[in-house]
C-alpha cells in the first residue's frame, strides 16, 4: 500500500506541473511590486474565454507568498483539472516586521486599515485581469474570488464590503465576482451583506478557531480592553446571511478544529468546483451544510 501511495503522488505532481505559467505586474505601490502568477490550461484555444479563480494566500498579513506550494498547487489544479484560469496573487503584507503583528497588540484602527488595503489590492488585481481579459482568456462574468486565512478575510471584505473599504468605488464599477471560496475567513460586519451583493459561497471553518472566529466574536478573541479588540463575523454568520437571502452556499464545518482549517481542502476540490459549476454556470440554488468532527 505504501508503494502505491508514493507512485500516485508522483503522478499528480507531474500532471499539475504541466500548466503554462506567466507572471504579470498588476500594480506598484511604494516599494511593493504586486504580481499575479497566471496558470493557463495547456491546450487553451485562441478564442477561449474561461472561468477564473483569483486566489489570495494567507499569513496574517505578515508572511506568505503567491508562490507558496499549496497556493501554487491549487492554481495549477484549477487550470489542469477544471479548465479554469488559475491565478495566485501577491498583495502588500502591511504587518510584516511590525512589533505588534496582527494580534491583540495591534490596534483596531490598524487592523481596519490592513483589511482596507488588502481589499484595495484584491480589487486592483481583479480590475487588472478584467482589463486584460482577452489576453488572459478570461470570462469576466465567471470570476471566483478565493483565499485562505488572512487572504480569505481580504477576499470576503472585498466581495461583501467594498462600499465600506473602497474610497473610489467608480474605479471598480466593472469589477464583479460570480462566487467566493473562503478557508477560515471572516468579514468585519455581515450586515453589509444584502440580497443585491450575495453570491454563491464555499466556506470552510473550524468551530474552535482561535484566530479568525467561526461565528461572531472578537478577532483573535482579544479581550475588550485590549488595543486589538474588534468584532468579526466568521463563516457561520456569513452562512446564516446567505440562508436568509436564499443564496447558494457549501459550508463545511469541522467541530473542535482550529485555524488549521485554513489549509486548502485538496480532497474536496472536485466537490467545490462542481458546486460552482451548478450555481455559477448553471444558475442553480444549492444550500449544503456538512458537519464533521476533527478526528474524521
Amino acid at each position: 500500500m505504501q508503494k502505491i501511495i508514493i507512485i500516485f503522488t508522483v503522478v499528480v505532481t507531474m500532471s499539475l506541473s504541466a500548466q503554462k505559467k506567466k507572471t504579470y505586474i498588476y500594480s506598484i505601490k511604494g516599494e511593493d511590486t504586486l504580481s499575479l502568477d497566471v496558470y493557463t490550461p495547456k491546450n487553451i484555444k485562441k478564442n477561449d474565454s474561461l472561468p477564473v479563480l483569483l486566489w489570495m494566500h494567507g499569513g496574517g498579513f505578515s508572511e506568505g507568498s503567491r508562490a507558496d506550494s499549496d497556493d501554487v498547487k491549487l492554481a495549477k489544479y484549477a487550470a489542469k483539472e477544471q479548465n479554469y484560469i488559475g491565478i495566485s496573487m501577491s498583495y502588500r503584507l502591511l504587518r510584516k516586521g511590525t512589533k505588534t503583528g496582527f494580534g491583540c497588540e495591534c490596534s483596531r484602527d490598524l487592523k481596519l486599515e490592513t483589511f482596507k488595503q488588502a481589499v484595495v489590492d484584491y480589487m486592483d488585481a481583479a480590475k487588472y485581469i478584467i482589463e486584460h481579459a482577452d489576453e488572459l482568456k478570461i470570462d469576466t462574468t465567471k470570476i471566483i474570488a478565493g483565499g485562505r486565512s488572512a487572504g480569505a478575510e481580504g477576499v470576503l471584505n472585498a466581495v461583501f464590503m467594498r462600499e465600506f473599504f473602497v474610497d473610489s468605488l467608480e474605479n471598480y464599477n466593472h469589477v464583479n465576482f460570480a462566487g467566493v471560496f473562503s478557508c477560515a475567513g471572516a468579514i468585519v460586519d455581515a450586515r453589509y451583506m444584502t440580497k443585491n451583493n450575495v453570491i454563491p459561497a464555499v466556506l470552510y471553518h473550524g468551530t474552535q478557531d482561535q484566530l479568525v472566529p467561526y461565528g461572531s466574536a472578537p478577532h483573535h478573541y482579544c479581550a475588550p480592553e485590549r488595543d486589538g479588540y474588534i468584532m468579526l463575523d466568521g463563516s457561520n454568520a456569513i452562512a446564516e446571511k446567505l440562508a436568509d437571502f436564499e443564496s447558494s452556499f457549501y459550508f463545511k464545518i469541522v467541530k473542535e478544529a482550529g485555524h488549521e482549517i485554513s489549509s486548502i481542502p485538496f480532497a474536496d476540490l472536485d466537490k467545490i468546483f462542481n458546486f460552482f459549476e451548478q450555481t455559477v454556470i448553471n444558475d442553480e440554488v444549492i444550500q449544503t451544510k456538512v458537519i464533521q468532527t476533527k478526528s474524521e
